[in-house]
This record gives C-alpha cells, structure tokens and sequence, in this order.
C-alpha cells in the first residue's frame, strides 16, 4: 500500500490480490464494497408508473430494495410564489393548476380561506355547487388512480375502462363549468356563474351511467386472483406509521383510521349530507384499492344529494356585496343567473359608475383585512390545506399548500423498502401522487 499526504490524491490498496484506486483514503468503504452485492439504479424520471416526472432512487441487493429515496422538483412550476403577484380571484387560475386530477377541491379550499379572511360566507346555492363538483370531481380522481394503477400491473382492460368512465366525469365538468380540467369556476364569494340549464337531467345521467358500469370493476378486479396478488401484502402501511409520516387519506383510512375531514371537520355544509366513510384494517395496496372503489360510491350518494337540494335552492351564486363580486356576477332578479352578456352590455351602455368599478375589481382586484387563515378539504388524496396572508392589500403576502401527495410521498420509503422491485409500482400506484401538487 502506498499513499500520499495529500487527502484528496488517489491511492491504491491491494486487497486479496485485487488492485483498488481510491480518492480521499476511504478504506472502510472500500474493503465493504469488495463484498457488497448491491446496485443502485433509478426508477424514472420518465417512467410510466413514476405517476409524472418522478425520480425513484432504489438500491437492490437481486430483486430486494434495501434503500428508496424520491426525486422530485422536476415538475416544479412556482405557483405559491405566482399567487403573491396576482389579485386574490387571479390565485384561483393559478391554484387550480396544482392537482391537476382535483382542481375543484384546490379551488374550494383556497376561496374558502379567502372568504374566512373577509368574514363573508358564500350563498347556500353555491355552496351545494361545490359540494357537487368537488365528488363529481372525486370520482374522475378515483378513476385515474384505478386506470394508471392497472396499467402499471399489467391490467390494460382495467385502464382502458377507467379512463372510460372518468371521461363521463370530464364531460359532465365540461358542461357545467365550460372545462374539462384547470376550471377557475370556484370564485372567493361563491361561483363564476349559475349552472347552465339542463344540468340536473345531466348529473342524474352521470349518476345512473356510473351505478350501471361500477360493478364490472369488481368483476374485473376486485375478484380477480392475479389482481389480488399483486396487492395483498404490498406496501403494508400500519396506522402508526401512517400518523407519523403525516399521511392522510386513502392510505390513512386503508391502515384502520377513519378519518375525513368531511365528517370530523365539516364545510361547505357536508354535516346535512348522508354518506359513509370507508375503512380497512389491511393497510395494503389491495386495501387502498378497494376503499376508492367504495368511495367512489359514497360519491356517487352526496351528488344525488347535492343535485336535489340545488334544484330546491334557487338563489344567486355570488355574494352581494360590491366590495367583492363583479358587477356582472351579482344576481338579476333571483335566479343567480347575474353574468349574462345582457347585463354586461347593461353596464357598459348605461351605467358609467358600474363600469368604472367593474374595471378597478377586474384589475386591481379587492382589499382583503390583514390576517392569516389555514382552511383545509378533504381531498381525493388526503387532506388539502390553504394558508393565506394578507397585510390588507389586494394580494396575498403570502400562499403556502399543505399538498397531500407532498407529504404522503414520503411513506413510499416505508412501503417499499424490503419488498421487491415489482412491488415498488404497485406501492406508488395505491399512494396515487400527483407530481403538479407535489413540486407545484
């Protein structure tokens, strides 16, 4: 063995015969690599069951994952730091953007936050609307997670009917809100517009479509041996290691906790609505699994629910208060149905001093008094929290997310780590990230 007083020069150990240059001096390392069998590989960051531009770094000893670390930041777009330069109805185009699969619940839970810093609350009509997008919109995200996680198992028919039916979900948005995703139709006050006509004949579709077609998930997968045995006991989760990791949830109520916010801290009104929270005791991929499919059906409840009590609430959609609402938002009459482009040529044929406050409110946006507020969803991947700042102007100071894939990425680790590489896909796939919350 020779060596140098230089720290960072390479040297060279003979060690049974076998030659080794090594920088810095770092023998221990070196002689337990001789006899480590271990190989560090990356899973992604394109990769079709990354679930986005996720990076996964795995180290293998054969097929066993010893260590797993994730990767994230590539989808990273600065949307809370976007919000800081934009009026408070403007974050609502930004915020929509993060769970692209969710956007109504990103829109809720940051209008309900601004609305508790202005001390107003929303017309009951609008809030039974967003009771009925957000679990139209719950579905749609269910879906998806069901689709990609059959395909990522080798189950195409199960992805091909996923996708099929969460495009009945995004054709409903698309009629009542105009879009099929990144909506902006939740507004601080209440909503952009009324509900178009048609709309109950079309949810009372969506809802008898969805009960006809749910039954052949369970005939396609739930039963299926195959399917089962590739998710049961993969990425087991316990309720202890779920609380400490932060989880929330699907996986949290998969692990024996039935915790939803929409039961044990209601908004929007969700305490005069009947439906039940699903809950396992497996805290497995299977059980993950088999949770969303039943709450896909408690979904399927609160809209019908939802749809009757819009249908008896006739009223406005926004709040009337001048300060906030538009001028061609507030309510014509008592049908809600204010932003008509008859009302819109009313104010700028007839009425200057409208005019002039519709500009000033279009682009310098409403004063919001000075505070801070947490508001928090129940969203499809746990619980989505919305802390705002406001110094009294007319854009936050500050927009931070408690994102739920942010924080249960974090548990991939813990499912992972003494499985096999093929289980790593099935443990990602039930925890069902979305890499635009999570690097948003």
């Amino acid at each position: 063995m020779t060596s140098t007083n230089d720290a960072y020069a390479d040297e060279r150990i003979t060690t049974e015969g076998t030659v080794y240059t090594v920088t810095g001096g770092d023998w221990d390392t070196l002689i337990d690599s001789e006899h480590d069998d271990r190989i560090v590989v990356n899973m992604g960051p394109q990769h079709p069951s990354t679930h986005g531009v996720l990076r996964l770094v795995l180290e293998l000893e054969g097929e066993t994952v010893q260590q797993a670390r994730s990767v994230i930041g590539y989808l990273h777009t600065g949307i809370e730091k976007n919000c800081e330069y934009r009026t408070w109805t403007q974050g609502v185009t930004f915020v929509t953007r993060m769970d692209y699969l969710a956007p109504i619940f990103n829109e809720v839970a940051y209008c309900l936050a601004v609305e508790k810093l202005l001390g107003v609350e929303a017309p009951r009509r609008a809030t039974i609307g967003r009771v009925l997008l957000m679990e139209i919109n719950r579905i749609g995200s269910h879906l998806v997670c069901l689709a990609t996680g059959g395909m990522e198992l080798g189950a195409l028919t199960g992805m091909t009917a996923g996708f099929r039916e969460r495009e009945e979900a995004l054709h409903l948005l698309e009629f009542l809100t105009g879009l099929r995703m990144n909506h902006a139709y939740v507004r601080p006050g209440g909503l952009a517009q009324d509900l178009p006509d048609g709309w109950y004949e079309k949810v009372v579709e969506f809802v008898a479509l969805m009960r006809k077609r749910l039954p052949d998930y369970d005939k396609l997968l739930t039963g299926q041996p195959i399917w089962r045995q590739r998710l049961e006991n993969v990425g087991y989760l316990p309720v202890d290691g779920c609380l400490a990791l932060g989880a929330t949830g699907p996986i949290l109520r998969a692990a024996g906790l039935p915790w939803d916010l929409r039961k044990v801290e209601p908004y929007c009104g969700y305490e005069e609505y009947e439906f039940d929270v699903p809950v396992a005791t497996e805290a497995d991929c299977y059980a993950r699994y088999r949770l969303r499919v039943a709450e896909i059906h408690e979904s399927l409840k609160i809209i019908e629910q939802a749809a009757d009590k819009m249908k008896a609430e006739p009223g406005p959609v926004m709040v009337e208060d001048r300060k906030i609402a538009w001028p061609a938002q507030l309510s014509v009459g008592s049908d809600g149905m204010g932003n008509t482009l008859e009302h819109v040529k009313k104010i700028m044929g007839q009425s200057m001093e409208s005019l002039i406050h519709h500009f000033k409110l279009v682009t310098e946006g409403f004063a919001v008094p000075p505070g801070q507020v947490y508001t928090a969803v129940e969203s499809p991947r746990g619980e989505l929290g919305y802390h705002l700042v406001s110094d009294g102007g007319t854009r936050p100071v500050r927009v931070h997310v408690r994102e739920p894939s942010f924080v249960n990425l974090q548990t991939m680790p813990a499912m992972s780590e003494g499985g096999m590489i093929a289980d790593v896909i099935a443990a990602v796939a039930s925890i069902d990230p979305v890499m635009g919350g999570v690097d948003r």
